[in-house]
């Protein structure tokens, strides 16, 4: 029954011309497990490539499968694709490196579990998104209604296109053209950053290394202040929280002791 539902999918298609990802367990030869698996089907009805889940559940590596070993990544019209499977959501290493892969998608599928665990995986997928700055496939059985349906998550973070909370079956459907240019040096900037970029700005300063007390300042040095407020009464000023206007300070210089 399983090959021949895959063999049906295969020929849809190529029928529609749609490049297809779908989940399946991949026979090994025995006695080893299978895998837990994502085949790549390319518009002509092919299997293209295809993602083994890596980070198993307890269950699933003592009774059930064999782990996978590496990314995937495979490339339609220019557009370069990661996958990732089950609760791989939970480790964010394994997005960094699509990252690192120039990836601008990573396509996820989940059979969810629980409702709450389907809500965990969709909250993850999205922080995975704005961290790394690409886009993300979240796809989940239709009857994982209410909080979890399938969607389109944007490099924002925010979902771009979601299926009904119903669990009617259906698609989600977004174009994944260019970021805004905002957006799109965020992506490059952050790479700069986790590659030493602040070694050179470290400084030596015992105040620095001092972790066990409040900044003190010596004799002579200026302290930043709101006009027209004495220096003294700047400890009982109380906090304020909410939107406020800007509040323009001055330096005050207080003269040296003797």
């Amino acid at each position: 029954m399983l090959q021949e539902e895959l063999a049906l999918t295969a020929r849809l298609a190529r029928e529609l011309r749609l490049w297809t990802v779908l989940g399946s367990a991949h026979r090994l030869t025995a006695p080893n497990r299978p895998h837990n698996s994502l085949y790549v089907i390319s518009d002509r009805g092919e299997v293209a490539t295809r993602h083994d889940e890596r980070m198993l559940s307890h269950t699933k590596i003592s009774y059930m499968y064999a782990p996978g070993s590496a990314p995937l990544t495979f490339e339609v019209d220019g557009v370069r694709f990661g996958c990732a499977l089950g609760m791989e959501a939970h480790f964010p290493e394994l997005f960094g490196a699509y990252e690192r892969l120039d990836v601008d998608c990573v396509l996820f599928s989940t059979t969810g579990g629980t409702r709450e665990g389907g809500t965990v995986f969709a909250t993850e997928m999205r922080a995975q998104a704005a961290i790394n700055r690409y886009w993300g496939g979240f796809a989940v059985p239709a009857q994982l209604k209410g909080d979890t349906p399938a969607g389109i998550i944007g490099p924002d973070g925010e979902w771009a296109d979601r299926c009904p909370r119903d669990g009617t079956p259906s698609v989600a459907v977004a174009d994944l053209g260019p970021q805004d240019p905002a957006s799109a040096l965020a992506r490059p900037w952050r790479r700069k950053a986790r590659t030493g970029l602040y070694d050179g700005y470290l400084v030596e300063d015992a105040r620095s290394d001092d972790r066990t007390a409040f900044q003190k300042r010596p004799r002579g040095e200026g302290c930043l202040t709101r006009p027209g407020l004495p220096e003294k009464s700047l400890g009982q000023a109380r906090p304020v929280f909410g939107q406020v206007a800007p509040i323009r300070g001055e330096l005050i210089q207080t003269p040296k002791e003797d």
